[in-house]
């Protein structure tokens, strides 16, 4: 067993080279790797011992039958690799060979027992077995049994024997077992770490990024805690299922918003800064990248979902950082493709994202020295793993690891979970003492502690917790509470690790005289107190009668209004002079039932205020005949007939259709004509600025212009790609540059583009007639990844396109330009003869056709 990165590959290599040249034992040999690492297992081949003859299963079944047609049964080869999936799939095949070495890299695969590929491996005929693992002993001792029995099953033929002779409990305690396990397991197990082999490898720096949540991720983090509110307060079916289900919604909310359906604004989706301000962990991202840039650092980004490398994917483009892509989807051609495209000297690569589980085994990218785990597994022994694609042999700079890290959520409880393992396990495992299983199960109190975590935080606030702090001081808090937490946990021993997360049904120092006192304290602590609702206050008898027996100074009395004040609102439009009558008649009014203006204290020159209020009481005079003739006059004069629902319909039109067009605008104002519209909104942009809420109207129109504009500036962009080329379903070209995705072919793009044009890109439906078209078109019959793409997802990829044709778009305008400015301007008399012409024959001047 050696840690990742120090040669595991090379040494079997030669070990099965010394077989064939020493021992004259040349196979058959099977090695059996993660699919990710199939061409590098095959390029260490042909590089360190050419002379075995390496073939490499792997491929659709056509291409498997040929292979094993042609190669694997006429016997022409000595050692065959292939993937556990192809294992499973071709085990008739592999079973009819008597292998003298069976060679399984990242062995922790069979580590359980009951497992399919583990049943398989058993089943065939080897005289020698070799597992390769940097982590034999991931979770429990249960797991080091399997893999054990895999290699002696004659030996270590009983699991509950084994369990038996080395039960954590009792062996924790006695020297003597801990004596027997390194006695039984030395034979068996060789061990090294990089300080014994590389001495030149500086270590890795890991510092934890601690971030906030904006508000949109507030919002929704809410959501979810609001739906099962009963279960967090213990007083719903306490359901394990349901809490992972809570516990997975709530990191898919710390990673970004838009994983949920419905968060990302549109349509149209755009590809812009929003992507990075309604996530907290983009934010950090967007301000780091640069500066790892800047100091010629290459990054690897690791995240546990798939959908959250769509999302880095796009932001890549948008910020034209070039980056390759390797997920459990990736096809295996295109993995050693893209390993290669970014290990080559002087890449134009700059990020190789990656998901955890697929780009973490076996695969070397030592020319990046930065590693950013944009989510932690739960399992610490994962994420230690992909660090060590970048912290390995080869590597010439130290390696930083960045571990994001979303404050006062789950996250927090997760990462605290995993380092306390990790500590436990270096107590533990590495003085070749034993795992207690159960205290790495997750139980659902503890589940339901780290879903609490900073639950009642996040309802406590709906502002976004996103500093505006520059790089470095983030890097400097985060170094310092990496600090912290190490501090922490190093000055803990294994009794107080063992009961630091002790909500399992282990015994821990909450239980006295038999009596478990966490459940008690469990009703006075972790009721979470969900966030207040806006509301009218309801009627209560007690709050009644304490404020009617309530004895105080009395309110200063409210100002009285006239009676039968005519209802005028500010969207109506009423003439100016009419509020200064109104306002004549009011003051009027108080002036005849001795009205006193009270004095306000909280108001500054309150006494002044006072006393100029009380004056233009006390001078009020009645409207005459005439004002009174005039007032109702005036209020005929307003838009009477228009009332708050008009006024809302028209704000809407605005924002759907734009100020200028009133023709579209007038048909979604219900119960009025064009021309009534139209004087209203003539009146409306020249008086606009009377209304209360102006700011707000207008901003709501502005955001809708915009889209129109955006939409507009789409629409030219496709009509000028398009109209380049005379058959543009056959000819079309896609400037990718260095940011191709690996998904869509070139043809499955082109037709995207064309059809989206030929449907209409503004129509609203329209990317559900594009999927329609793509399930109709014999072209893609066979085409089972396009034709199940859904609606959202097309638009998706259209939007990406739409980037990269804007973008194209921009740089051959740019071209011409600088071509028009190198030629320069024509000179006048070369201008003159153009325009005049050139003598025909008769001595005439010919008319030029323009």
């Amino acid at each position: 067993m050696h840690f990742s990165g120090l040669g595991k590959t090379l040494q079997t290599i030669s070990l099965l080279g010394y077989m064939k040249h020493y021992r004259n034992i040349p196979g058959p040999h099977m090695v059996l790797v993660p699919k990710s690492t199939l061409y590098n297992w095959m390029n260490e081949f042909k590089r360190w011992v050419p002379s075995l003859r390496a073939v490499c299963l792997i491929g659709d079944r056509d291409e498997r039958t040929a292979l094993i047609r042609d190669v694997l049964l006429p016997g022409e080869w000595d050692v065959c690799v292939t993937s556990y999936e192809m294992l499973i799939i071709e085990k008739a095949v592999f079973k009819k060979f008597n292998w003298r070495y069976l060679v399984i890299d990242e062995a922790h695969r069979i580590k359980n027992e009951k497992s399919k590929l583990s049943e398989i491996v058993r089943e065939f005929k080897t005289t020698n077995r070799l597992l390769l693992t940097g982590t034999p002993l991931q979770n429990n001792l249960h797991e080091l049994w399997a893999l054990l029995n895999f290699l002696l099953p004659d030996v270590f033929n009983s699991s509950e024997d084994f369990d038996s002779w080395f039960d954590t409990n009792n062996c924790l305690g006695d020297q003597k077992l801990v004596e027997r396990l390194h006695t039984v397991l030395r034979p068996f197990l060789l061990r090294r770490i990089k300080a014994d082999v590389e001495k030149t490898l500086l270590p890795k720096k890991e510092i934890k990024m601690y971030v906030g949540l904006s508000k949109m991720q507030r919002e929704w983090y809410t959501k979810i805690l609001m739906k099962d509110i009963d279960i967090l307060n213990s007083a719903g079916k306490m359901d394990k299922m349901r809490l992972l289900n809570v516990l997975m919604q709530l990191r898919k909310c710390c990673n970004h918003p838009y994983l949920f359906d419905g968060a990302e604004p549109g349509p149209p989706y755009t590809t812009d800064l929003h992507l990075v301000v309604n996530s907290g962990k983009m934010v950090v991202l967007d301000k780091l990248l640069p500066k790892m840039k800047e100091q010629g650092s290459r990054v690897l980004i690791f995240s546990q979902m798939t959908r959250v490398l769509d999302i880095l994917e796009d932001y890549c483009m948008w910020r034209n950082y070039g980056y390759c892509r390797l997920d459990g989807q990736t096809p295996h051609e295109e993995r050693q493709i893209s390993i290669n495209a970014y290990n080559e000297p002087n890449s134009s690569k700059f990020i190789f994202m990656l998901s955890t589980r697929a780009g973490g085994l076996g695969i070397n990218l030592a020319t990046a020295d930065v590693v950013i785990l944009y989510d932690s597994d739960w399992n610490p022994q994962v994420d230690l793993q992909a660090m060590d694609r970048a912290h390995r042999i080869g590597q010439q700079k130290q390696v930083r690891v960045f571990r994001f890290i979303t404050e006062n959520t789950v996250e927090e409880r997760i990462v605290e979970r995993a380092e306390m393992k990790l500590r436990l396990d270096s107590i533990v495992i590495q003085q070749g003492r034993l795992v207690d299983p159960s205290a790495n199960k997750l139980g659902k109190d503890e589940m339901l502690s780290i879903i609490r975590h900073g639950a009642t935080h996040v309802f406590a606030s709906k502002e976004s917790e996103i500093t505006d702090d520059d790089i470095d001081a983030i890097l400097e808090r985060g170094e310092r509470k990496t600090m912290e937490m190490k501090e922490k946990l190093s000055s803990l021993g294994e009794s107080s690790l063992r009961n630091f997360t002790m909500d399992t049904e282990n015994s821990s120092v909450y239980t006295f005289e038999g009596e478990d006192y966490r459940e008690k304290k469990k009703v006075i602590t972790n009721w979470i107190e969900p966030p207040k609702r806006e509301r009218k206050a309801n009627y209560a008898v007690d709050a009644y009668f304490r404020e009617a027996l309530r004895v105080s100074e009395p309110k200063a009395p409210k100002a009285p209004r006239p009676p039968k004040q005519p209802n005028v609102q500010d969207f109506q439009f009423f003439p100016p002079r009419l509020f200064e009558l109104l306002e004549k008649e009011i003051l009027f009014y108080r002036k005849t039932i001795g009205y006193k203006v009270p004095r306000n204290p909280d108001m500054p020159n309150s006494a002044q205020v006072q006393k100029e209020e009380q004056a233009k009481i006390d001078e009020a005079e009645a409207l005459t005949e005439e004002e009174l003739e005039e007032k109702e006059n005036l209020l005929q004069q307003g838009f009477t007939i228009w009332n708050k629902r008009d006024f809302n319909q028209f704000i809407k039109a605005n924002e759907k259709w734009g100020r200028d067009d009133i023709e579209n605008i007038a048909r979604e104002v219900e119960g009025k004509t064009p021309e009534e519209v139209m004087e209203y909104s003539a009146v409306f942009w020249e008086r606009c600025n009377e209304l209360q809420d102006i700011e707000k109207i207008m901003a709501q129109i502005e955001r809708g212009e915009a889209r129109i504009q955006r939409r507009i500036s789409i629409k030219k962009a496709l009509d000028s790609k398009i109209g380049r080329y005379k058959a543009p379903f056959h000819q079309l070209r896609i400037s990718y540059g260095t940011n191709k995705g690996k998904n869509y072919t070139e043809e499955e793009d082109r037709f995207l583009i064309c059809m989206l044009h030929k449907l209409g890109f503004d129509k609203e439906s329209v990317y559900d007639e594009l999927r329609q078209c793509i399930r109709n078109s014999p072209q893609f019959r066979f085409d089972w990844f396009l034709k199940s793409r859904t609606a959202m997802e097309l638009q998706r990829r259209c939007n990406t396109l739409i980037t990269l044709i804007e973008r194209e778009n921009m740089e051959l305008e740019e071209r011409e330009k600088a071509e028009k400015k190198k030629r320069g301007p024509k000179t006048g008399s070369a201008q003159k003869r153009k325009s005049e012409g050139t003598p025909d024959g008769r001595g005439r001047r010919k008319k030029l056709k323009l």
